[in-house]
């Protein structure tokens, strides 16, 4: 880029800045105290925490059900558990895993582990035994932080590494084991001593199937902030509820992305709709981060509770992680009003694409238009780009890649552009459509099918509430379509309508071979829907 337009992007960003409120005046010491506390932490996953507290030291910082903490407490009680973790038995560990749901001690053990320079391991608290085993030895964890609840997983996890420690981060019942709580009293008012080491923060890839690999992030931070301002209309200081899980890529992203902003935080151990929208007009939040499915359960509400909340004093109601529903989309922006904002990131890629709510008016199943400083192309597989509209792989280009798998392999790349590991198009507006990932295309009988097209396709009959189709080994045509579906609350149709239904819209050839009927869907803490689960049910399976 030359001069001119490096000036032009630095004017950009300081006029995006400015409507976002951040370079609001300030008294001149709390200007001194955010310098400082930028210097002191560098760049890292604590530097928001920090500057939060001395922007805004009193005001509230994090709201969970235990209370609330300000943003001076919270960072305080963050510095007296960094100095705890550095005097364990063990010594200073090197790689913290974070086994938790939504609470300040998830929040505290992640600013603590990444101030004496530790690697941050962030553990889907769906996880059971064997993938928690293998997810921590291959990552060499020396300690695991974790809510009581998972006690019987974790133990089994380390039986081969006796040598790590365990720390308890939430408890239901008094106990005499280490727990934050119990580390932050014992060292209050401490700080770590400065290590030299930075600190890197893997995050676990969110596959339905096999086990997640760790993707090591050490940067990209300043580009996602700009990316998001210049979207969503994040203000600072302001009140966003957080419910979608922090240990996943998009709700960690909005954690820190809210503690930069010093946007008080609200948020819940589990997810529960009438519970979230009674957050948000109880605190008069402005801003809601959640998964897709969560929209799915507030809608899925009877009218009356639903009716309850107002939600009138949000600006946005932000999502990602999975694909939503375009008729809970537009229910939800009828009746809570245009606040949606879809991003399209990737563990790998951070920040891709936001779909404004102007986007899901006029095409409620996009994934939107290309963030600031990110490119989208589409190839096909000998890597020609393809017409608008077509469907092929797509690749992106940004400054908020990752750093690689901590296994040491890395993403497909082309040109400076690497795989997002999906299939999509763009239309004439530039917005782009995610058809499914790369490895979902099945070939049934010598046609190309996309799982996707058909699970649209069973969503708009009448009487179905959800459903996902995939792709299985198949004796006589290579692969079969099979399906899953859920029914609306009194709803009677068969297996046989609903292939008839997809007979009618669709191709021959993409009518799943069988239709079976749940009553719902398994999904993981993400809302992703748990494929091996699904498959383990087919006839081959």
């Amino acid at each position: 880029m030359d001069l001119l337009g490096r000036l032009t992007s630095i004017g950009d960003a300081l006029v995006t800045l400015g409507k976002a409120g951040f370079l609001t005046p300030m008294r001149p010491d709390r200007t001194v105290a955010m310098v400082a506390a930028a210097r002191n932490e560098g760049l890292s996953i604590a530097t928001g925490f920090a500057t939060a507290a001395a922007r805004r030291p009193d005001s509230p910082g994090l709201i969970d059900e235990l209370g609330t903490l300000t943003w001076r407490e919270l960072d305080e009680r963050a510095h007296a558990l960094a100095a705890a973790l550095q005097t364990l038995p063990n010594g200073t560990p090197q790689v913290v895993g974070i086994m938790a749901r939504n609470h300040r001690g998830f929040v505290e053990s992640l600013i603590a582990a990444t101030r004496i320079g530790a690697d941050v391991l962030l553990l889907n608290t769906s996880f059971a035994g064997p993938a928690l085993a293998e997810v921590v030895n291959r990552e060499e964890a020396d300690i695991v932080i974790y809510d009581e609840e998972f006690t019987s997983s974790v133990d089994r996890a380390l039986q081969d590494r006796p040598q790590a420690g365990r720390i308890l981060a939430w408890t239901d019942q008094p106990t005499d084991a280490p727990t934050v709580e119990k580390l932050i009293t014992d060292h209050s008012g401490q700080k770590a001593t400065k290590t030299g080491r930075k600190s890197r923060l893997i995050l676990l890839t969110s596959g339905t199937t096999g086990t997640p690999k760790g993707a090591k992030h050490s940067g990209g931070g300043a580009g996602n902030l700009i990316a998001i301002l210049q979207r969503t209309p994040w203000r600072l200081g302001e009140t966003t509820v957080v419910v979608a899980p922090m240990f996943h890529a998009w709700g960690f992203s909005q954690l820190v992305f809210a503690s930069a902003m010093a946007c008080t935080v609200v948020t819940r151990r589990k997810f529960d709709p009438a519970a979230t929208m009674a957050l948000v007009d109880k605190y008069k939040a402005t801003g809601l981060c959640v998964v897709p499915v969560m929209f799915d359960r507030i809608m899925d509400l009877p009218d009356d509770v639903r009716q309850r909340y107002s939600g009138r004093t949000l600006r946005f109601a932000a999502c990602s992680g999975s694909r939503m529903r375009p008729d809970v989309v537009t229910k939800f922006m009828d009746e809570f009003g245009d606040v949606i904002y879809n991003n399209y990131n990737a563990t790998e890629a951070g920040m891709i694409a936001t779909a404004t709510p102007a986007d899901l008016r006029a095409a409620p199943d996009t994934a939107g238009k290309p963030a600031v400083g990110t490119e989208i192309r589409i190839y096909d597989d000998e890597f020609n780009l393809v017409p608008t509209g077509e469907v092929g792989r797509i690749f992106v280009k940004n400054s908020t890649q990752f750093d690689g798998y901590t296994t040491g392999s890395t993403k497909d790349f082309h040109e400076g552009f690497m795989s997002s590991g999906d299939i999509g198009r763009l239309d004439d507006a530039g917005r782009l459509f995610v058809v499914g990932r790369d490895d979902e295309m099945i070939v049934s009988g010598g046609e190309n099918v996309y799982p996707i097209e058909v699970e649209k396709t069973l969503t708009t009959h009448p009487e179905v509430a959800e459903a996902t189709v995939l792709g299985v080994d198949d004796e006589q045509y290579g692969q079969r379509l099979v399906a899953f579906v859920v029914l609306s609350e009194g709803s009677s149709a068969g297996s046989d309508d609903l292939k008839a239904h997809v007979r009618e819209n669709l191709a021959n050839y993409k009518v799943p071979r069988e239709v079976t009927i749940l009553t719902e869907l398994p999904r993981g803490s993400t809302g992703k829907i748990l494929r091996n689960e699904l498959i383990a049910r087919t006839s081959d399976g």
